[in-house]
């Protein structure tokens, strides 16, 4: 693709890498979320619903997909746009917005928030989780499945001229469905034809990275042009982890922020906390995985903005890195994961 090759693709067009700055690779600015709502426990009922206050606000955090409009981001525009000017303040300069066809990607907001913050925003091509497939979504050929891809890089997404920048959030659930193998599979051809970065959210469960890469790479997946997001709830065994790593991919901690203690999607799973997934990527480093690290929010409820309480997308940069820095982690190190690795991850080939 000579007219991408060596640019960036953001949703106001191409720009040259090195205008990206400090980068967070998996956020979302507006989605709706209302496909993955988890009933709450008996006797709990009542407060799935009515608004988000101080009474019910510890509630939500610890039970984010039980409270149905804690799940409608979309709806918060405006507190998105003040959010965005902090993360700027902050040191911010870009934010990939994963958003995909499922979860309501909205590529005419996203354009709106980038021409009126001045914050780089790319936006994701692609299929969230088999859940919010289509039926005629999983109807599709993967020849099919990959022209759509195609042209929301080329041609612009949702009907419009503004193009996505990457290809993903692409879902996969455990275990993997027919639907997610022929996303997976397209993803793989689209990121043949175009040399473009990849990511992908794996299902809950330490053998789905692996699964996932293997098909990608079956089907002409460059790995070193992908992201496996949500290490940080997916692969606990450091082993493990390290065997996962050699595979060549970016690993990707971007749950900073996140800390409850039941995991509503997979109550197995103890999801770490911020100074666990310090200490994961010193890990990382240490056994020379500097250059493949990449770290986020994953901001997708309304109870993580800075509006209801929450962190917002500036809690790395104002939080994160300091303590990186107590923790003996280097600010070349910080520079390699916030600024080098996106830059390098978002260049088309």
């Amino acid at each position: 693709m000579p007219s991408l090759s060596g640019k960036v693709q953001t949703v106001l067009g191409p720009v040259e890498p090195d205008c990206l700055g400090y980068t967070l690779t998996h956020e979302h600015l507006t989605m709706n979320y209302s496909s993955c709502f988890c009933p709450p426990s008996p006797g709990q009922e009542p407060l799935s619903n009515g608004p988000i206050e101080m009474k019910n606000l510890f509630w939500i955090k610890q039970n984010p997909y039980s409270h149905k409009e804690n799940l409608l981001l979309y709806q918060e525009t405006d507190a998105v746009r003040e959010e965005l000017l902090h993360f700027k303040a902050a040191g911010g300069g870009t934010i990939v917005e994963n958003t995909t066809t499922g979860i309501c990607r909205d590529v005419n907001t996203l354009k709106k928030l980038a021409e009126e913050t001045g914050v780089h925003i790319i936006a994701g091509a692609g299929f969230y989780v088999d859940s919010t497939h289509s039926a005629q979504t999983q109807a599709m050929t993967v020849e099919q499945l990959t022209e759509i891809i195609v042209d929301e890089v080329l041609k612009g997404a949702d009907g419009t001229n503004i193009k996505c920048g990457v290809v993903g959030e692409i879902g996969c659930s455990w275990p993997l469905t027919p639907s997610e193998h022929r996303v997976l599979q397209a993803t793989a051809q689209a990121q043949s034809q175009l040399g473009c970065p990849v990511i992908i959210h794996p299902g809950r469960n330490s053998d789905s990275p692996f699964q996932i890469i293997r098909i990608l790479q079956e089907a002409g997946a460059d790995a070193s042009k992908t992201v496996m997001s949500h290490l940080d709830r997916t692969i606990f065994d450091k082993k493990k982890l390290l065997e996962f790593a050699k595979v060549g991919c970016y690993l990707e901690y971007d749950l900073f922020g996140t800390e409850f203690l039941h995991y509503q999607f997979h109550p197995d799973i103890d999801m770490p906390n911020d100074n666990e997934r310090i200490a994961r990527i010193r890990m990382l480093i240490d056994e020379g995985y500097e250059d493949r690290i990449l770290m986020a929010h994953d901001v997708h409820t309304k109870n993580r903005l800075m509006k209801y309480g929450g962190h917002g997308y500036s809690h790395i940069f104002k939080n994160i890195v300091p303590k990186m820095l107590i923790r003996g982690i280097s600010q070349d190190k910080i520079d390699k994961i916030l600024l080098a690795n996106p830059k390098r991850w978002l260049t088309f080939k």
